[in-house]
């Protein structure tokens, strides 16, 4: 497959990739409405001057509206309906007799001062009802409650003034059947002006006509100008609703400024990151954390108020800037949190106080090799919210009157949450194959079970790939590279070695296995300590990158000692000169700056042991011989290294080795004494 169907294929799966996360996306923006602007009632309006393109009716707000409710509950008063004539029907309901007379007649007295039901004068009796509206043949009119009686009280009153027995039987049997309310609520009418004078006292307070000022910019958002931001969005959304193309043109706005900020990211990507555009799972890694903080963003904003400012934006930063570097984790973080800015009350806020939190993220976070920064981190971007955040409001509204205590609790909870990265980490490793300084930190820990045992079974190993790791992460500290993957690499380079421990000089005391074996014998044992480490590196799951150190930190070189040998055996022998294949390592060559700085160190150093002495020349002479022995061999044909740092790469090993080797001072003796 030629390199230009490799990149052609990659560009594809990327392009997928983002276009599935921008369609994701879409998907996770709210439901579609007209609503224009972003407030809040009792903060300020971050917007221009708003002017009233039409008449808009300014209605009461909403507190008016209970207020008066509550006002209208109070004082109003009730609809009843008299029945005039009931007195006289029950007059001559009367049984006949002696006391048919008396006793209507003093009905009708009693009835005269209106009688209504036990309930209705149990509030009278409370106080809640002092007057009624009475309705009678469509007049109305209001009257006191004071004289009210019910049916139980006429009746009582009755009895007690009773003359004689007779009478008080006579009533008796009469009246209970007989006498009932003629003065009784009416609900129907009662309701009906009931909503008439709650309309009355809540109609419009009159107009904003065309032309004038709906709110000004900073002004603080009272209820009446929430109330007439309403109407005029409802209004708005009447208008747009009666083109038919509201929703569609807002769903087109919202697929432009999504795929324009993907567009910009991998357009980032392409010309100042080829680390993220060259790797499709790092690009994934990207688009995963693009939807991720999105998703969290939306859900939170949507049922918590001011929810999104409790999504940890600056783990983005924190994340890209531990596997990539910071000026890519500023850009993508910035870039991210002008996609969930769409989703904010205050746009320009939110993106102004996450530049400030993800920057401060990225300058703790340089160089992440302890857990512990994580927490320093944490107090850095605090420490930025807490400033910015009173920055915008000053510099928007001149007073901190749009203050909001729920805001600072949100922001230093999100900078909290910056401890979430560590978690991520960890994750993003395992998912997406990625290694951090932590990691590689942890990994060139000599306690660690593997290099513990190449220390115990290989001591002269373990020390050549000390010195090794020092030579190394001196010339990466130098060009630019990745100093802890070196130190990690260069720790396990030789960790194959532990197969057969004798065999390598380094270890060897005085006897040497090989003045025993013939030299192709000799240069498969030799040659076999990279598969070796490769397999040992597999079982003790070693991440890929330094699993590369191995493969690669004798590339497709040559045995060249026991080569030599045999070439000189076979020309004493009168033989064909042997093949090179059964002396050449199985590579393949280096294809970082990392892994070809593992090379040059490794052969360095393992040569500077043959030297008879350890001046500043013949260091020199050393160092400048084998780095151009493998440049002229082509052994980092493939790598990415660059010609220019060669020259620095030679002084850092030079430096190092003249430390290494110096000299030491002899101690004085005294006369006699024992040196």
């Amino acid at each position: 497959m030629t390199t230009t169907t490799i990149l052609r294929k990659r560009i594809i799966r990327q392009c997928l990739i983002a276009v599935a996360t921008a369609a994701l996306v879409l998907l996770c923006f709210p439901q579609a409405d007209t609503t224009h602007y972003k407030y809040e009632e009792g903060r300020p309006w971050n917007y221009a001057k708003l002017i009233a393109p039409f008449d808009i009716p300014v209605h009461p707000d909403s507190a008016t509206l209970h207020r008066m409710r509550d006002t209208l509950d109070a004082h109003f008063v009730p609809v009843f309906r008299i029945n005039q004539l009931l007195a006289d029907s029950i007059a001559a309901a009367l049984p006949a007799g002696p006391h048919r007379a008396p006793t209507a007649s003093r009905i009708r007295r009693l009835y005269a001062s209106g009688v209504v039901d036990a309930e209705t004068r149990r509030h009278i009796a409370e106080g809640s009802l002092n007057r009624v509206r009475i309705l009678d043949k469509n007049i109305l009119s209001e009257i006191s409650t004071s004289a009210f009686t019910s049916p139980a009280e006429i009746y009582r009153r009755m009895d007690s003034t009773a003359s004689d027995s007779a009478l008080r039987r006579y009533m008796a049997s009469a009246l209970p059947t007989l006498l009932r309310p003629n003065i009784v609520y009416d609900s129907v009418e009662s309701r009906r002006h009931y909503d008439y004078d709650y309309l009355t006292l809540t109609a419009d307070r009159g107009v904003i006509q065309q032309g004038q000022t709906i709110v000004d910019k900073g002004t603080i958002i009272t209820p009446q100008d929430f109330t007439n931001l309403r109407t005029y969005e409802r209004m708005i959304h009447d208008q747009l609703r009666g083109t038919g193309a509201s929703d569609a043109l807002m769903l087109l706005g919202r697929a432009l400024f999504v795929a324009m900020c993907i567009g910009v990211l991998m357009a980032y990507f392409y010309f100042f990151c080829p680390e993220i555009a060259g790797n499709t799972r790092a690009f994934a890694f990207i688009m995963c954390l693009t939807l991720l903080f999105f998703l969290f963003s939306s859900l939170l904003e949507r049922n918590v108020m001011l929810g999104i400012y409790l999504v940890p934006m600056a783990v983005v930063a924190a994340l890209v800037q531990v596997f990539f570097d910071g000026r890519t984790a500023i850009f993508t973080s910035l870039v991210i949190s002008l996609l969930c800015s769409a989703l904010a009350s205050f746009p320009l806020e939110y993106v102004f106080m996450q530049a400030a939190g993800t920057s401060a993220a990225v300058y703790s976070l340089r160089e992440v090799t302890r857990r512990s920064q994580m927490l320093r981190a944490s107090a850095f971007v605090g420490v930025a919210y807490l400033l910015a955040y009173p920055a915008i409001e000053l510099m928007f509204n001149g007073s901190f009157d749009g203050w909001s205590w729920r805001m600072v609790i949100f922001l230093c909870c999100s900078a909290a949450l910056v401890q979430l990265a560590y978690v991520l980490m960890f994750a993003a490793e395992r998912v997406f194959g990625f290694v951090s300084n932590i990691t590689l930190v942890e990994l060139a820990d000599s306690s660690n079970p593997l290099l513990r045992r190449l220390s115990d079974e290989c001591p002269g190993t373990f020390q050549h790939s000390m010195a090794v790791s020092n030579l190394a992460a001196d010339a990466a500290r130098l060009i630019g590279a990745d100093t802890m993957l070196v130190r990690a690499g260069a720790m396990y380079h030789d960790i194959g070695k532990l197969r057969n421990p004798a065999f390598f000089t380094e270890n060897q005391h005085g006897v040497n296995p090989h003045d025993t074996l013939p030299p192709e014998q000799s240069a498969r044992i030799i040659t076999a300590h990279v598969t070796d480490g490769l397999r040992m590196a597999d079982k003790a799951g070693l991440p890929s990158v330094v699993r590369d150190f191995i493969a690669q930190h004798h590339g497709r070189g040559l045995a060249k000692y026991f080569y030599i040998t045999a070439c000189k055996n076979a020309e004493a022998a009168g033989q064909p000169a042997p093949d090179k294949a059964a002396f050449t390592y199985v590579g393949p060559n280096p294809h970082t700056r990392e892994t070809s700085l593992l090379m040059m160190a490794d052969s360095v150093e393992a040569a500077s042991r043959s030297l008879p002495d350890y001046t500043t020349e013949s260091i020199t002479a050393l160092v400048n011989r084998i780095i151009d022995a493998q440049i002229a061999d082509g052994l980092h044909n493939e790598s990415t290294i660059a010609f220019r740092d060669i020259p620095a790469i030679k002084e850092a090993f030079i430096k190092r080795l003249k430390t290494m080797y110096h000299a030491r001072v002899a101690y004085p003796t005294m006369n006699g004494a024992p040196a």
